[in-house]
């Protein structure tokens, strides 16, 4: 790049002075809070019990997301366990414990269950060598819960193969970040003008804007997003994961951060796409609430049935959101059991009523849960 050319929105003689129409931004405010505010009043008709299991599911789907949108998979029984452990929720047994879920799971804990707190360099070291506790990111040793020094070069976004790389984004020389970053934290940790929900959105943009480390930025700018967004919310407990909207919907996202990264500090598109894309997270954790509460329904319905532990082991699985059709291959694996073993804990639920067969036979032969 060219150091005289102004291609990035931090080389703007305005920058950071975020400018956007908030005009433009009150339907998609008002319909974000509308949605928010139908959820939590669904929310306030449940028990405590079903609240935790309804925040366990959408941590979950928040942890694995973050990870997920980086090309990291995490095990999803390890990350539902790991958050388990550590809210003091019964969900039987647990997950052993894996180093590489434990430190995003600290992080999510940290940004949303201690939202009241001061964002502070320490605290971003903190959630940025829970992250690396190896030492380690995608192409070996980097710097771990320190700004990054830009010794092989400009930080910079990019694609392709080596021979020919398309380079997205360059992020703001290591020399400013000191300068850079205690700007950022003044700005959020002091009460400002901007709606909750706007400041979550440019919290988001401005720290990613940075890339203020070696590895670890996405992941950490949207820990920051959350952290902005339970203070919206006036609450630690989260129903919603807008990195699991992101995930669903990856390329828009990295298409309106480049966009917006090349622009002007006119940001007011960018905060149209996180608002509309907030409003679709919200919307589907409507429909992950409706499966918290079919899993308490149908537990109702069959606690005076005698089960074995391999009965419940199987269909708490199927009803935490089981991918696939379930045969009795599919028992036995996940019950860790003989094929007959299988099919004969099968026919047991199928006689109480509690599973049925699905209208493919034949070695096609599935089951799914009955009618409650």
């Amino acid at each position: 790049m060219n150091r005289g050319e102004k291609t990035y929105i931090w080389q703007q003689s305005d920058w950071p002075h975020w400018r956007y129409d908030l005009q433009a931004l009150a339907t998609p405010l008002a319909e974000v809070s509308h949605a928010q505010g139908v959820l939590a009043g669904r929310l306030a008709d449940v028990g405590m019990t079903l609240r935790d299991q309804a925040s366990l599911a959408a941590l979950t789907e928040d942890v694995i997301n973050t990870s997920e949108i980086e090309g990291e998979h995490l095990n999803a029984q390890s990350v539902r366990s790991s958050i388990a452990r550590k809210l003091g929720v019964d969900i039987g047994a647990l997950a052993p414990l894996d180093r590489d879920v434990e430190g995003v799971v600290e992080m999510v804990l940290d940004a949303t269950g201690r939202a009241d707190l001061a964002l502070s360099e320490e605290r971003f070291f903190d959630w940025h060598a829970a992250l690396f506790s190896m030492g380690r990111g995608g192409l070996g040793r980097i710097r771990v819960g320190a700004w990054r020094n830009d010794a092989g070069g400009p930080m910079q976004v990019v694609s392709g193969p080596i021979h020919r790389q398309k380079v997205h984004y360059e992020a703001p020389p290591a020399r400013s970040l000191p300068a850079e970053v205690t700007r950022f934290l003044a700005w959020t940790n002091t009460a400002t003008f901007e709606p909750a929900l706007i400041k979550a959105g440019l919290a988001h943009l401005w720290f990613v804007t940075l890339h203020p480390f070696d590895d670890g930025n996405g992941r950490i700018a949207r820990a920051v997003g959350d952290l902005f967004l339970a203070r919206a919310d006036g609450s630690p407990q989260r129903f919603y994961s807008l990195s699991a909207q992101i995930q669903r919907e990856r390329k828009d996202y990295y298409d309106i951060l480049e966009r917006t990264q090349k622009g002007t500090l006119d940001v007011t598109a960018w905060l149209a796409w996180f608002l509309a894309t907030l409003l679709r997270s919200v919307d589907s954790a409507q429909t992950a609430l409706g499966g918290v509460l079919f899993k308490a329904r149908f537990w109702q319905r069959w606690a005076e049935t005698p089960l074995n532990a391999r009965h419940v082991k199987v269909l708490n699985r199927v009803l935490d959101g089981f991918e696939g059709k379930l045969s009795s291959g599919k028992w036995a694996a996940l019950a860790k059991c003989s094929p007959d073993t299988a099919l004969r804990d099968i026919n047991e639920l199928l006689a109480l009523g509690v599973l049925r067969k699905t209208q493919a036979g034949g070695r096609s032969t599935s089951y799914e849960l009955n009618d409650l």
